[in-house]
């Protein structure tokens, strides 16, 4: 009996997909924004990316043939680190961004930490170089302190000077990103099973849920039927980087996809299949984990809570709030008296539902990142005395939830010692004031102060000082070392070898 051949896979190279990483403000959407020629920086709310964008880009490359290259953009902030983790984990090869002006910083050891553990190839760009500061043998030096070598330094990493404002060193760096995909030797079989990755899940008013996808095998194609979480939905609709419908989508392609079933968890792989029969028959294998729902915290009944709804633009800004809200918890002492809870999330805008979901619970707060509050539930906020607070930068959200917590945590009064004195002479005695002389042995008296009356080291009144002389000369406040004499006012008869301690009240 004759086999049937099997058939080989017809592999052709592929552009690389490339990962833009760094610290915040290190230039990285910047540079992109150059290699595009278009300013992506003024599309995001501060000028930090708060997303994941994915964008093709054609170069000529040495030759003068066009080859294209697809670019990540992550964000800096620490409260990403999720979607910088999910886009370093799709790339072929890594761009390190370092300022030449500001040098290695925390949050570019983390990328590169992050790169590493994805054993990644990097390039290192070394931005800003056109800024007066930037001193770029200063750079590479702090680059080889800080265990990354460059060629040149020590190591193999390439690295190239660029300025995302004159251009300087941006052909290079793609010549780079090219010369690096040859040597990966990047292929793909356009005719495979399409499946890919899910690098970021929104949901819009009138487009409904959609995703944006990275193909890493095959040809994505509207008409045809994604499973993604066990979840089968048909592509309706592909859209690029500049929101155009496109006819497909081949492998290393960012794509968004209109119309999904259900919103997706971003970093989920997908898979896809030209007939629904195909996909309902792969589905039946497929196994999915059981989300952990994130409102299972066990509350402390001595403890005050703050109940939060969180609605955010896409499913990566929902992680870096959680991301935050972790980092305000473990801030916090476990004595804290107060506690954030998320009640109720989801991604869109401020809802009727969201509203309802709020109203339960008194002293609920919204907080809405990326999202606008639709009509139906302004008219519900109007009825209701429910706070709903809107942003567009991760830090502003954190800061005013801090704001919050501090003003809902209980406040009490605590006593600070702002000086020790010893009672030296009683000089005499008319009622409850008192002319005393002592010595200052620890801070500073006031005048006007409270004071605590000590004998043997335990409390035996208290009082306040009426006078105060230094030298027999009026003082407002007696330093430790010298002596003084003081009017003070008390019920408590003191006696010499008496101490006082000078304290203030502050609300903690």
């Amino acid at each position: 009996m004759k086999k049937t051949p099997v058939q080989k896979p017809k592999l052709v190279p592929r552009p690389p997909v490339v990962v833009i990483m760094g610290h915040i403000d290190h230039g990285k959407s910047t540079l992109l924004g150059y290699i595009k020629k278009i300013n992506i920086t003024d599309k995001e709310a501060g000028g930090i990316t708060q997303h994941l964008g994915a964008y093709e880009v054609p170069h000529p490359g040495e030759a003068g043939k066009a080859q294209t290259i697809t670019f990540l953009d992550t964000p800096g902030h620490e409260a990403f680190s999720g979607i910088r983790s999910r886009g370093v984990q799709v790339a072929d090869i890594a761009i390190l961004v370092v300022s030449a002006e500001d040098g290695v910083k925390k949050q570019t050891l983390e990328a590169l930490k992050c790169i590493q553990e994805s054993n990644t190839p990097y390039i290192v760009a070394m931005t800003k170089i056109d800024k007066p500061e930037a001193n770029i043998e200063r750079t590479k030096q702090a680059l080889a302190e800080n265990e990354i070598y460059i060629e040149g330094y020590g190591g193999t990493v390439p690295a190239v000077p660029v300025s995302a404002v004159t251009g300087e060193g941006i052909p290079a760096l793609l010549d780079m990103i090219i010369l690096m995909a040859e040597l990966e030797g990047l292929s793909a079989d356009p005719s495979a099973e399409t499946q890919g990755v899910v690098l970021e899940a929104t949901l819009d008013k009138r487009k409904g849920v959609s995703a944006t996808l990275i193909v890493k095998e095959g040809t994505l194609k509207p008409q045809m039927f994604t499973i993604i979480d066990c979840v089968i939905s048909p592509i309706r609709m592909l859209e690029n980087g500049q929101g155009k419908k496109v006819d497909e989508a081949t492998v290393s392609t960012p794509v968004k996809v209109i119309g999904l079933s259900t919103m997706p968890v971003a970093g989920a792989p997908f898979r896809a299949f030209v007939t629904k029969k195909e996909a309902e028959k792969y589905n039946e294998d497929c196994v999915c984990a059981v989300p952990t729902s994130k409102n299972t915290v066990q509350v402390d009944e001595t403890k005050i809570v703050i109940p939060v709804v969180i609605k955010a633009d896409a499913g990566g800004s929902l992680e870096a709030i959680h991301h935050e809200f972790k980092k305000i918890a473990d801030k916090q002492s476990k004595d804290s008296p107060v506690l954030v809870k998320i009640v109720h999330e989801g991604i869109g805008e401020v809802s009727e539902n969201d509203i309802k979901a709020a109203s339960g619970t008194a002293g609920t707060l919204i907080l809405g990142f990326n999202v606008r509050i639709d009509p139906k539930a302004q008219s519900a906020l109007e009825r209701l005395e429910i706070k709903v607070e809107l942003f567009t930068i991760i830090y502003k959200l954190v800061e005013y939830l801090e704001e919050v917590i501090s003003a809902r945590t209980p406040k009490i009064q605590v006593e600070e010692v702002t000086g020790k004195a010893k009672i030296l002479r009683v000089f005499s005695k008319n009622k409850d004031r008192q002319i005393l002389g002592g010595k200052v042995q620890e801070g500073s008296i006031t005048l006007g102060g409270d004071v605590i009356i000590l004998r043997r080291d335990a409390e035996i009144g208290r009082g306040k000082i009426k006078e105060l002389q230094q030298q027999k000369v009026r003082a407002d406040e007696v330093a430790i070392g010298h002596e003084f004499g003081t009017l003070i006012e008390s019920k408590i008869e003191i006696a010499v070898g008496d101490k006082i301690e000078s304290y203030r009240t502050v609300t903690k």
